[in-house]
């Protein structure tokens, strides 16, 4: 599933391309995403400027004089600006048409992603409302986290994506700091120190920083705004290498289900 880290590299991407445009039209060939596309999604929007594009958590806003347009990549999509005529693939579920000739083409074979309209403050959407703080806010910091997970006994890894308590840290980057900041997965969240959890608002902060400047991770479908494969899957420590040797101490990665996600990790350097 697309993460933080190919979400912003697909916004980054895509922005420079909407920068100045307004919505010619857009053509829905299959509404049936994670949640349906709104009947009158054309209507909403037809003919408005666009604003800005940006993220918030894993979701993409194009933003409009008057609401949003609300983006998820769900488990395979991706957003390509294309020529409107470009040959349709068969995924190729919605194009967002744009006043320079182009159009912005989501393709989702899927189709857990949604496209979905915001109307005024999307950042009060029921799908929105709740999320915590982004990782590079400052409302995110060691005492933050602290004081977040020792109001749980669940393990700092399902702590850290939680939604609620910090956006965007999925699966892959939560593996990867926790590796980096020498905590176990599994440990309760709750005998986190004050010491660990400074340092693993900085591991989380370093590895999206790194993957985000790498284009993401591929491993199966994600692609950018123009086609090409993510690359921070080649720094990998521990994630996906179960049973292969820790790349500092040589020990066996370990690996088992944790909260139904699958949880990689060093029994020698994790602690």
């Amino acid at each position: 599933m697309p993460e933080l880290p190919e979400v912003e590299t697909t916004r980054r991407g895509i922005a420079p391309a909407l920068a100045g445009q307004h919505i010619g039209g857009v053509i829905v060939r299959d509404s049936r995403l994670r949640w349906p596309v709104p009947a009158d999604l054309g209507e909403a929007i037809r003919g408005k400027p666009i604003l800005g594009v940006r993220r918030r958590g894993k979701y993409l806003l194009i933003d409009l004089p008057d609401g949003s347009l609300l983006i998820h990549l769900g488990m395979s999509g991706s957003l390509r600006v294309v020529d409107p005529a470009f040959p349709l693939a068969k995924h190729d579920h919605v194009d967002l048409l744009l006043s320079g000739g182009r159009c912005l083409r989501f393709h989702d074979p899927r189709r857990f992603g949604a496209v979905l309209w915001a109307p005024g403050n999307a950042l009060e959407h029921p799908l929105m409302r709740h999320l915590g703080p982004e990782p590079f806010d400052p409302a995110f910091h060691g005492d933050y986290l602290w004081r977040s997970a020792h109001a749980s006994r669940r393990a700092i890894k399902l702590v850290l994506m939680d939604g609620q308590i910090v956006v965007g840290v999925g699966n892959i980057y939560a593996n990867e700091a926790l590796f980096r900041a020498g905590i176990r997965p599994a440990r309760a969240a709750n005998r986190l120190t004050r010491k660990e959890s400074d340092l693993l608002v900085a591991t989380v902060r370093d590895v999206l920083t790194e993957a985000i400047a790498a284009g993401g991770s591929t491993l199966r479908d994600f692609v950018d705004s123009e086609g090409k494969p993510g690359y921070f899957q080649q720094r990998y420590f521990v994630y996906g290498r179960g049973a292969e040797s820790c790349l500092r101490c040589q020990s066996p990665i370990a690996e088992k289900k944790l909260g139904q996600r699958a949880t990689f990790w060093c029994p020698q350097c994790q602690r």
